[in-house]
């Protein structure tokens, strides 16, 4: 049986990174069959000597992202918990450096995986990128905030709205209507992206 003790400078981290009802601890401890106790700033994990490596480096990589003021979800976890696996669990503390634009209502863009990461990267270095990819992973609403940040840079004049005319859902059929009533549902997602930034 291997132990290892992680210190934490503040108790909210604590608090932040067990989550209501211990339910984030509890993930970790399921996923790597260890055992957490948190008795003040310590963490103490014991469990098999791999397993609470793996479950230190992902806390570790946790805790970088709570003082760097992310809010953990399951999401998140089940992310670190694959970059650990992969062991790139390091490069998540970059991952959040990163504010995109900020919206309307305050809340700041950025990318939240190491691929939006990269793509936000691309975007900005290149002058035409192709993100390809499954659907809800941020390509429209990151390419978009990318288009509004240049906009309100001055970068660019104006923003020119895109969009393959591809069934994603829609089921569009026959509709009535002008040209206008049938591209719109297909441009929705760049109107809702672009009204909930400007």
């Amino acid at each position: 049986m291997a132990e290892k003790l992680i210190s934490v400078d503040r108790m909210e981290t604590v608090l932040s990174l067990f989550g209501n009802y211990d339910e984030n601890v509890n993930l970790i401890q399921k996923e790597y069959n260890v055992v957490i106790l948190g008795r003040g700033d310590d963490i103490k994990i014991t469990g098999d000597e791999e397993n609470v490596f793996n479950a230190s480096e992902a806390i570790n990589s946790l805790i970088a992202l709570i003082n760097k003021g992310e809010a953990i979800t399951e999401q998140t976890i089940r992310y670190v918990f694959t970059l650990v696996r992969e062991g790139k669990q390091y490069e998540i503390k970059h991952m959040s450096d990163d504010g995109v634009c900020v919206t309307v209502s305050g809340k700041l863009v950025k990318p939240k995986t190491l691929g939006q990461k990269r793509y936000v990267e691309a975007i900005r270095k290149k002058t035409i990128v192709m993100g390809v990819g499954p659907a809800g992973t941020g390509k429209t609403y990151l390419a978009v905030a990318m288009a509004v940040k240049a906009f309100k840079a001055h970068e660019v004049e104006k923003i020119i709205l895109t969009r393959p005319a591809v069934e994603a859902g829609e089921k569009l059929g026959f509709l009535p209507g002008d040209l206008q009533c049938k591209v719109d549902p297909y441009l929705r997602p760049l109107y809702d992206a672009l009204f909930e930034m400007l």
